[in-house]
């Protein structure tokens, strides 16, 4: 018999007590805890601003902008203009899109959006960084907060929590709709808008040019985008001056209209607040508006108001200034409230008197030969100073050339001292072609082209994989995926050693070199360098020809940290930041230590390589640009680049650094970049109208140097203490040398050739000898196909795209000899007798590239006839085609002597190269 059991209870007494001891436990776990938020609240809410002072508008002060010197005024950030609504003034769609955009619930939320909050910090978690203020919040940040807190990236926290308690407290000061509107009206009365404009209501009368009662739905909703960055929002910065009558390039409008182009980033943001309308985020406006009206107001054309302001001088640097200010002052808050207060007193590092040499030079390239007429140009070329109209400005009338931009920079310091992003910021213009107030040195991305060059030897000789004396066969190579790139004249000149490839710009040896080097470890190192790249990085080994676009700004500091022994140290327009009662804002700028991108040695080696570029001894193409001292010619490094479909004509160097003596006396360590072509990026040449670097840019870019450096002492390069030797090597093959045709060559040590070639070696076993190219089967096979066409002597095409065999360099100019050295001599076979005719490239099927011109080295008065035209049925490499060309009159001696011999003008070879897949077209100088 089974009994069955009661369940076992817990005594009332027991129970009690654990529910009492439970209940004590979460009670004071409360206490504590609403005594901690007690006391943080306190401590947050003590010292904030009472929200009575929401109403109290005060007119910000000016801030001034000087040169270098702290005498001369650039400009004047701050003639203010501010004019104060009621909320009945206000037209509804321009509440509706203001809260569209900036804070949907904000007739109905406390003052912040929590849900909006939580978005944002999950957001954010994923890497979708986006903000979650309030209007209340912005104004309160605006108008209420410590300015030190809000300008403090440690201190986000801290300000975000202040920002919502004092919210709260004006939502609970100003309540209901009435409250609400007060909010809003001093919202709108106390925005910058930018353009010097506070409130909406000077802000449409400043732009449009009418009353805020005439608004319309897509004026309301470009004024409603404008408070989330108001500097980058700026609509007359954003605008471009279109004339309606017809005038000369660069000269003043009667009647200039601004319109801010569709594509303008200000405008796009206005188009996304007019969808937002369009979904029917319009609580006070109501059904005045059809979703219809909203889309079809996105057509509508932002044209300005006249705009009648002070100039500026310099004014794109002023405008790089301030967006250096901005950072420099608020970090990345973009709306950077102390700015826009103004009160500030910036000294940059502008050289007034460098800015007008550089201008002056700019609008000799770009203004002088766009002038209607012949005469027009000549008295253009007067007005500027120059005694009359000089040949190479009046070669360029009739081109496609519009635009022109120099930036100098003072490369032991890091300081812009002269900066010209286009040609007369002021001047009109209603063509794509030349937008007067772009400024490509800071915002333009342009591709270098062969102005990339220096970097890639650079980093190879750094990294000892390469010397100034290494030997590359310059012949016409599959490098892969049918990229074969070209020289310019598409002459294959076999072997050449770094320093020749380099100073006369090959195309094929410096892809080559990327392949030594590794496409992302230059890219990477470019970096370091200073350059900033327009996005991710799509070249593979075109990136040795500069296909990859670059800021004129970034470029010219890398050859800054080239030309300060390798050590990067940026760049900066400002010197020092005060407030109006002249106390430091921010620390005044000192130079940095900076970081050794590549060794001193390395730098060096590769400046004295370039400053070969501005001797016409050593380089009698690009050296008829050497920069003239008072003592005769000044040291100084120069390479051009000109990109294959002739958008970007570049020519960047520096001069040697001057002396302390010398810095006191006003001398600077210049390092100066130079870009011409048009502001649409659109072709500056045709085959009609050929367009290259030393056209244009090398004249600009010398004249500026000579012209500012003019009376300054001249100094020389200054090589390294230790860790470089000068060896004597082989001019073909870069090895120890055999005989007394030897020449000097730097190296890092225990880089330079310990062995000599041995005596029976020729042919493809000195490839193999030298070992640098013998990694890559593509090379070798193309090496064996161009020594079998070397040995009929020059001439001889062949190859992937047909190119033919010659010496170094040209025609008219064999520093070392008719000869290929011992890699086409002895056993191997006599090369043929000297041709009578000179070997002229097919045209480009596309068009695109300038017709061929052959250069003529200065002082040679060697001239030929084109050799016929050649038909070919037969693969390129199985059949060679001898096609000759003539023998120079006289034979430079191998070493270049000190002494200059007579300037005759050179033909500019086209540099061109055939598309690499995937990348952009190859660029060449």
């Amino acid at each position: 018999m089974s009994v069955a059991r009661t369940p076992r209870r817990t005594s009332p007494n027991t129970a009690g007590w654990i529910a009492i001891i439970i209940f004590v436990f979460l009670a004071g776990l409360g206490t504590i805890a609403a005594l901690a938020t007690v006391a943080v609240f306190t401590s947050v809410n003590a010292g904030l601003a009472s929200p009575s002072k929401l109403k109290d508008y005060v007119l910000p002060q000016e801030t001034i902008v000087y040169d270098r010197t702290n005498t001369i005024e650039l400009a004047r950030f701050g003639d203010y203009k501010r004019e104060l609504v009621t909320f009945d003034e206000i037209p509804k769609v321009l509440l509706d899109a203001t809260t569209a955009v900036e804070d949907k619930t904000f007739w109905d939320n406390a003052g912040f959006d929590p849900v909006a909050i939580v978005s944002a910090s999950i957001a954010s978690l994923r890497g979708d960084s986006r903000g979650a203020s309030t209007i209340t919040q912005q104004l309160v940040r605006n108008t209420l907060l410590d300015e030190d807190l809000v300008k403090d990236p440690n201190r986000t926290a801290e300000r975000k929590l202040k920002e919502i308690i004092e919210s709260i407290r004006i939502t609970q000061a100003f309540p209901g709709e009435t409250g609400k509107q007060e909010i809003i009206t001093a919202y709108l009365n106390q925005n910058y808008y930018g353009n010097q404009t506070y409130g909406v209501k000077a802000a449409v009368r400043t732009y449009f040019g009418i009353d805020l009662k005439d608004i319309t739905p897509a004026q309301a909703a470009i004024i409603a985008g404008l408070p989330k960055s108001p500097s980058n929002y700026d609509l007359v910065r954003n605008a471009e001056e279109h004339c309606p009558t017809e005038v000369d390039e660069g000269t003043a409008c009667p009647n200039p209209t601004l319109v801010v182009p569709d594509d303008a980033v200000v405008v796009q943001r206005r188009n996304d607040i007019l969808d937002l309308l369009a979904t029917g985020r319009t609580p006070m406006s109501g059904t005045q508006y059809t979703s219809q009206d909203f889309t079809a107001a996105k057509k509508d054309e932002v044209v300005l108001a006249s705009q009648a302001t002070p100039r500026w001088i310099a004014p794109h640097f002023v405008w790089a200034v301030r967006d250096e200010l901005a950072k420099r002052v608020c970090g990345e808050d973009i709306s950077c409230p102390a700015l826009t207060r103004g009160g500030l007193r910036v000294i940059t590092t502008l050289d007034v008197g460098l800015q007008k040499i550089a201008e002056k030079w700019v609008a000799a390239a770009a203004t002088v030969p766009n002038a209607k007429t012949l005469a027009g140009s000549t008295a253009a070329a007067k007005a500027l100073g120059f005694k009359k109209l000089e040949p190479w400005m009046a070669n360029l009338r009739n081109k496609d050339l519009h635009n022109g931009a120099l930036v100098a920079l003072d490369y032991q310091t890091g300081e812009l001292v002269a900066y010209v992003g286009s040609r007369n910021y002021y001047g009109t213009s209603n063509k794509p072609d030349f937008q007067p107030q772009y400024d490509v040195v800071g915002k333009g991305y342009r591709q270098p082209g062969s102005a990339f060059k220096p970097f890639n030897y650079a980093v190879g000789i750094d990294d000892k994989a390469i010397t100034a004396g290494t030997m590359l066969m310059d012949v016409g190579t599959d490098f892969g995926g049918g990229y074969t790139p070209s020289d310019a004249d598409n002459l294959e000149r076999g072997p050449v050693r770094v320093r020749n490839a380099l100073q006369f710009s090959l195309n094929i040896p410096a892809v080559k070199t990327m392949g030594i080097n590794g496409t992302d470890h230059v890219y990477a190192k470019a970096q370091e360098f200073g350059m900033q790249f327009k996005g991710q990085r799509t070249a593979e080994l075109a990136l040795a020809l500069g296909v990859q676009e670059v800021r004129p700004v970034d470029l010219v500091t890398a050859y800054g940290t080239l030309a300060n022994g390798g050590k990067a140290i940026g760049h900066t327009s400002i010197l020092a930041i005060k407030d109006a009662e002249g106390k430091d804002v921010v620390d005044p700028y000192v130079p940095p230590a900076g970081k050794q991108v590549v060794s001193p040695q390395a730098a060096y080696i590769v400046t004295d390589i370039l400053a070969g570029n501005t001797n016409k001894n050593i380089n009698p193409f690009w050296g008829k640009f050497a920069i003239s001292g008072p003592d005769g010619r000044r040291p100084a490094t120069l390479k051009t680049g000109t990109n294959n479909d002739a958008k970007d004509l570049n020519a960047y160097g520096y001069i040697a650094p001057p002396t302390e003596d010398g810095r006191n006396a006003g001398a600077y360590a210049l390092a100066v970049g130079v870009w011409n072509g048009n502001s649409d990026n659109s072709l500056v040449s045709k085959p009609s109208a050929p367009l290259f670097s030393i056209d244009v840019s090398t004249y600009v870019w010398q004249g500026f140097l000579e012209e500012a450096s003019k009376k300054w002492p001249e100094t020389n390069f200054e090589r390294p203490a230790d860790g470089l030797v000068k060896v004597k090597i082989d001019p073909f093959t870069g090895l120890a040398s055999n005989d007394n045709k030897a020449i000097d060559e730097w190296f890092i040590a225990n880089t330079e050739p310990k062995t000599k070639l041995a005596a029976d070696k020729c042919g493809i076993d000195v490839v193999v000898a030298v070992n640098v190219e013998t990694s890559f089967d593509n090379w070798m096979k193309a090496d064996r196909d161009w020594l079998r066409r070397a040995e009929r002597g020059p001439g001889v095409a062949g190859g992937p795209d047909r190119n033919r065999t010659a010496y170094f360099y040209a025609n008219g100019y064999h520093p070392y000899g008719s000869s290929w050295g011992v890699l086409v001599a002895g056993k191997c076979g006599e090369p043929s007798p000297s041709p009578t005719c000179f070997p002229v490239p097919t045209p480009d099927p596309s068009g695109v590239i300038p017709s061929f011109v052959a250069p003529t080295p200065e002082g040679s008065a060697q001239a030929a006839l084109p050799c016929p035209p050649e038909i070919q049925s037969v693969a390129p490499s199985e059949t060679p085609v001898e096609v000759t060309e003539p023998p120079p009159t006289e034979e430079p001696t191998p070493e270049p002597t000190p002494e200059p011999t007579p300037e005759v003008t050179p033909e500019p070879t086209p540099e061109v190269t055939p598309a690499p897949p995937p990348a952009a077209a190859s660029p060449a100088s």
